[in-house]
């Protein structure tokens, strides 16, 4: 399911001045900025240095797109925010310490926001410590994803990375076991493994599973038997069942 701009009105800060001032008090907010690309103005030029300096992702897109992504009288900019913020690897990692379940959730260009939110709702109802997140080619945790939370998404670390495969290696560095679900050759069975913490578990896209360099990054490959007669899950009822067998490792049952 492709995220529909019109659902997610609330998640833009519309405005030469409005982006700017969200860009200089809060950074961590935006996931992106878009500019339209016939609109040529010193102000503009200004929130694209900003965002630099920032690190902070534009984009220039058509007058078609602009209007699609945000009908209004916009001045030719639009922030797409995430109101509790993104935080870094490194707090997402200092969290992980003291989680009750000392598990963080990598997900490999998730593309459907609701499995992104069901997801979240799960590993805040199971205690995990957050989530990873790669910038682009993923659901953007907006109205969609956020409804599916039911709350989760503002309760939960939410750490936006630009190389996932990298990422991983820096958890691992930092103790981090890293697991990935799919169906690769070699795989250890989901319901009989022993996981070892602090742990990553990484889930893929809906299509295409955990792309080959992320997991090459995986120290251990999992996969739900199923011996009835459906052969795939959903992505976020995967990861539900996964998630739970490491809790119940975690509790000693």
């Amino acid at each position: 399911m492709k995220q529909d701009p019109q659902e997610d009105q609330g998640c833009w800060t519309v405005g030469r001045k409005p982006v700017q001032e969200v860009l200089f008090s809060k950074p961590e907010q935006v996931d992106l900025v878009y500019f339209q690309d016939t609109i040529r103005s010193h102000a503009l030029d200004r929130i694209v240095d900003i965002c630099k300096s920032q690190k902070v992702r534009f984009r220039k897109v058509s007058e078609a797109e602009m209007r699609r992504l945000h009908p209004g009288n916009h001045q030719g900019v639009l922030a797409r925010i995430f109101q509790p913020g993104f935080t870094n690897m490194a707090a997402v990692l200092e969290q992980v310490t003291s989680a009750p379940l000392p598990l963080i959730l990598a997900l490999d260009q998730i593309q459907d926001p609701g499995n992104l939110g069901t997801l979240a709702r799960t590993m805040v109802a199971l205690g995990g410590a957050g989530i990873i997140l790669p910038k682009n080619r993923t659901a953007f945790p907006g109205t969609v994803a956020a409804k599916a939370s039911a709350g989760a998404l503002s309760r939960l670390p939410i750490a936006q990375v630009t190389n996932l495969a990298r990422s991983l290696e820096y958890c691992a560095d930092q103790g981090c076991t890293v697991y990935g679900t799919g169906l690769a050759q070699k795989t250890e069975n989901l319901f009989t493994f022993t996981p070892e913490f602090p742990a990553v578990l990484v889930l893929g896209n809906e299509d295409k599973g955990i792309r080959p360099n992320v997991l090459k990054r995986c120290d251990h490959k999992l996969s739900i038997p199923m011996p009835g007669a459906m052969q795939s899950l959903n992505v976020a009822q995967a990861g539900a069942m996964a998630l739970a067998m490491f809790a119940r490792a975690r509790s000693g049952h």
